[in-house]
């Protein structure tokens, strides 16, 4: 996976307590290490069972927490450590310390620190199948879940003890996302739902030939993860998808424009019901509906032609002879056909003459109805698939976000800021 410094300067506390799993976590600081973000880390003493404090020292480049090294003359205590943090992960958690937590039980440092948080805590349970589904550690995980606790899901495989079934730890890339989008979610995309496409279409010839474009989908990747982070709850539509995405994250694969028409207009008819919220416990209310305006980020390169008669089977070389004419017939121009009555729809064009782009970009906007197009000038076809990319936001209303060459991730970040004010 690879990781940007997206989460520069961030404070993020890690617990680790006594499982196996826990040499997943050291990939897990890793990859936050390498986001910027800065990692301190609570032990059990059982967890200094499969790994030393010295080790997560070294990952982390802060010294670990535990019950020896308390301090009340710093912030090395279970008070000061929480409050410190910004996001608070417990990964692994053993069924014991997931039954403790939601009796309240606080016996060592880890559990205390946990106690006294007072914010949202996000836990990666790791057990045996058997513990973990005990209706004991179920219902306690039920009532974390109704608490301020986010619970990761488990995993079916092949676990410690030999034996095939649920219960192993998410892995590192998973917890990652979710502090990620612990620490960077904003009130404006929670509980408002989002379609990002991506990727070039696929237009057959026959069984294995097809017309496609250079379209990597790196970049509606990167808008894609841009918007889960920041807490929107994204549909994300593509014929590629170049890294890993949140297991949360709705993914729809398609290969031509005919399917991504098809579930793109049925996506976009769900968004526009809204979301479903239960209050948690101890909070007031019932289950209520929440409305937000959902965005369109119509990323992908939809082919602009598309053979008229696809072949079933292969057809034979020998049988085409010297040459070959294709007949191709107009593929339909998605963007421009589906309706845009209660959404904030975003255009994505690809231009290689820097002189006439802005123009074309705006004529976009006027034709396809628009509320903004992301301009990127190219220079070949070298440009696609890089980890880097330059983009001019245009309003409808003539206003320009530039945004210089930066990687992929972070400028996505930038750009999604930069959308809301066109649901203001």
């Amino acid at each position: 996976m690879k990781v940007e410094r997206i989460l520069e300067k961030r404070r993020v506390l890690v617990a680790v307590t006594g499982s196996i799993a826990i040499y997943k976590t050291l990939q897990f600081i890793r990859y936050l290490v390498k986001s910027g973000a800065e990692v301190r880390v609570i032990m059990s003493e059982s967890a200094k069972k499969f790994i030393t404090p010295l080790t997560f020292e070294t990952i982390s480049g802060n010294r670990v927490l535990d019950d020896s090294t308390e301090d009340w003359s710093s912030d090395m205590n279970h008070i000061a450590i929480g409050k410190w943090a910004e996001s608070f992960v417990i990964a692994p958690a053993t069924a014991n310390t997931i039954n403790k937590l939601a009796n309240g039980i606080a016996d060592n440092i880890l559990l205390q620190t946990a106690l006294a948080y007072g914010r949202e805590i996000i836990i990666s349970p790791s057990a045996n199948t058997n513990m973990i589904h005990n209706p004991i550690t179920e219902g306690s995980l039920k009532l974390l879940n109704l608490s301020n606790f986010k619970i990761l899901g488990t995993q079916v495989k092949e676990l410690a003890c030999r034996t095939d079934g649920d219960g192993a730890m998410a892995e590192p890339e998973e917890i990652y996302y979710a502090v990620a989008r612990d620490l960077l979610k904003k009130e404006f995309w929670k509980n408002r739902r989002v379609v990002v496409t991506g990727g070039g279409t696929v237009e057959k010839i026959d069984e294995v030939r097809y017309i496609s474009n250079f379209s990597s989908g790196k970049m509606a990747h990167s808008m894609a993860m841009a918007l889960y982070f920041m807490g929107a709850d994204v549909c994300f539509i593509s014929s590629k998808f170049p890294e890993t995405i949140p297991s949360e994250m709705c993914k729809i694969d398609v290969e031509s424009a005919d399917e991504m028409n098809h579930y793109l207009t049925d996506s976009l008819r769900i968004a526009k019901k809204g979301i479903t919220v239960k209050p948690k416990l101890g909070e007031s209310g019932d289950i209520k509906q929440v409305l937000k305006r959902p965005y369109l980020f119509m990323a992908s390169a939809v082919a602009d032609y598309k053979p008229k008669f696809a072949q079933s089977g292969k057809v034979k070389s020998h049988l085409i002879g010297r040459e070959w004419s294709l007949e191709l017939t107009e593929n339909i121009d998605i963007l421009e056909n589906i309706p845009k009555d209660g959404i904030v729809a975003i255009g994505f064009k690809a231009e290689m003459d820097e002189s006439k782009g802005f123009q074309y970009a705006s004529n976009m906007i006027q034709k396809k109805n628009l509320d903004g197009v992301c301009l990127n000038i190219l220079n070949d076809s070298s440009s696609f698939g890089t980890e880097h990319n330059q983009i001019d936001l245009i309003g409808r209303d003539g206003t320009v976000d530039k945004f210089e060459r930066m990687d992929k991730n972070l400028l996505a970040l930038k750009v999604v800021e930069s959308c809301e004010r066109f649901d203001s």
